[in-house]
């Protein structure tokens, strides 16, 4: 899978959404257009701090990060969350009580209209860029929604997000061309910043638990155990703990029980091997420490 081409092609998406909508806002006094060009331009803000993770991602270790900088996607995943959904969701709700409660008039509906509908096709168009890549690599939604991939999930929501709100904004735009009552369109910015608010919240939650340290899933964990397991040399596996330090990047630490009479040559050896066939099956597997007991 090629993150960054996802995440450039939001980039780029956002850039233009963010130019046309903030001009039609301008242009008709809609703050349902409103939203979306605020929601458009933290957005693109959201998938810059994703790329700046992905390359501080690729930096080798050092000694004061000796299991390289992995995180840095998790913490600029759950940093692009806060960004295009938390504040741009207070911003556009706080735009659209002042409509309500101090009602402008909307003008130019047609183009209001025309925009928003833009955006849902553009957001559509999105989409399909992180579709075909996940074709490219024989990945369904299901497996990416599954995976530590924190950035391409965040994109994946946002441009969800975006879908809704469109819908939502061309509803409400449409109720104003038939109703002429603008409070209609306030409330359909607060109805967007509400949601905005609540994914920020459900993304950052799941951010987190990468944040503090989230291991391998016993699924996931199994393959690397049955390894060992089959290994004649070994009698048992004691213990098994991990720790995503990146999406494809993983720590495990073992406890492995050694058949007696081994020498330590022998041992050291095993672990060689077996270090060896782990990162065949479990190809994210970058950090392995194998602990002896014979």
């Amino acid at each position: 899978m090629r993150p960054q081409v996802v995440i450039v092609g939001t980039i780029v998406l956002d850039a233009i959404l963010f130019v046309l909508n903030l001009i039609v806002a301008a242009q008709t006094g809609s703050h349902a257009v409103l939203s979306q060009a605020v929601y458009s331009i933290t957005d693109l803000a959201g998938g810059v701090f994703l790329l700046g993770g992905f390359v501080a991602a690729r930096r080798p270790p050092t000694r004061e990060h000796p299991f390289g900088h992995g995180k840095e996607r998790f913490f600029w995943a759950f940093t692009a969350s806060l960004v295009a959904f938390s504040v741009a969701g207070l911003l556009v709700l706080t735009s659209g009580v002042q409509q309500v409660l101090s009602p402008a008039p909307v003008t130019h509906l047609d183009l209001a209209l025309f925009i928003v509908g833009g955006t849902l096709a553009v957001s559509l168009a999105s989409i399909e860029i992180t579709l075909r890549e996940l074709r490219r690599d024989a990945t369904t939604i299901a497996s990416l929604l599954e995976s530590a991939h924190q950035g391409l999930k965040t994109i994946f929501y946002q441009d969800l997000v975006s879908v809704l709100g469109s819908v939502v904004a061309f509803g409400g735009i449409a109720v104003v061309y038939v109703t002429h009552n603008p409070r209609i369109d306030g409330w359909t910015a607060a109805i967007v910043g509400v949601v905005l608010i609540a994914m920020g919240f459900v993304l950052a939650a799941e951010n987190r638990e990468y944040l503090i340290g989230k291991a391998l899933s016993p699924e996931a964990t199994r393959p690397i155990i049955q390894v060992a397991e089959k290994d004649v040399r070994v009698r048992k596996v004691r213990s098994v703990q991990s720790m995503m330090l990146g999406p494809d990047d993983v720590l495990v630490a073992m406890r492995i029980n050694f058949q007696n009479g081994l020498t330590t040559d022998q041992i050291e050896q095993a672990i060689d091997e077996l270090g060896q066939a782990m990162r065949q099956a479990f190809p994210a597997l970058r950090h392995l420490i194998i602990e002896p007991e014979s």
